[in-house]
């Protein structure tokens, strides 16, 4: 079992399962995102948002929204950027909402104050993922302390945005998640200093193979 890894072993990690496995980054963010899915649903709640960010994590939500579609749950999803800006497998999985009739919003500062974040009973929080360096201050700010004074149950993938997933450090502001559904192992930062308190409850999903193969 391994106890945890820092952001750059993570990040080999993808590079050899597509090097040495020939697993996909997008097979990798199918298996991620459906996991979380699977976890969600066992929390049988029904009002569900999505708060997508602009690079893989919020791919993941992506992948966790069409999952749950399938499951009959059609949630919110709101997209932290323009739709012009998503690139690569994430945006892969953003035309696939599309083509299935599922609306995502834009959301930028003119339109946060229309989101009701207190109708929703689960919000999934897929805005920033390890790779995150700087200080969270501004719009994006203002969407973490919206989501967290929301009351809905929060699950984060990967990581709770904010937290700092090699020294547990908030940068400025963080998610405080119910529940953290991680891949792989978990990530240093999520048992120091304040990562205990941000994360919650830590589940740690497969990626769709063996890690004794890579590791």
């Amino acid at each position: 079992m391994i106890k945890a890894i820092e952001v750059r072993e993570a990040k080999l990690i993808d590079k050899k399962a597509s090097r040495d496995l020939g697993i996909s980054t997008l097979v990798i963010m199918e298996n991620a995102g459906r996991s979380v899915a699977e976890e969600i649903i066992k929390l049988k709640e029904k009002k569900i948002a999505i708060f997508c960010g602009k690079g893989n994590n919020g791919g993941d939500g992506f992948v966790c929204a069409r999952q749950l579609l399938c499951r009959g749950i059609k949630p919110d999803v709101f997209l932290l950027g323009k739709i012009e800006e998503i690139k690569n497998e994430a945006r892969v999985n953003l035309d696939i909402l599309f083509n299935l009739g599922l609306k995502v919003l834009e959301v930028n500062e003119e339109n946060l104050d229309k989101i009701k974040f207190k109708e929703y009973t689960l919000i999934v929080d897929a805005i920033f993922g390890i790779g995150l360096k700087g200080e969270i201050t501004g719009f994006f700010k203002e969407i973490i302390d919206s989501i967290n004074l929301s009351g809905a149950y929060i699950v984060s993938i990967d990581i709770p945005s904010g937290l700092n997933a090699n020294t547990g450090e908030i940068f400025g502001s963080c998610i405080k998640a119910d529940k953290t559904i991680t891949f792989f192992a978990k990530k240093i930062g999520m048992l120091k200093n304040r990562g205990p308190e941000y994360c919650g409850e830590i589940i740690i999903k497969d990626l769709g193979f063996p890690s004794e193969k890579i590791w």
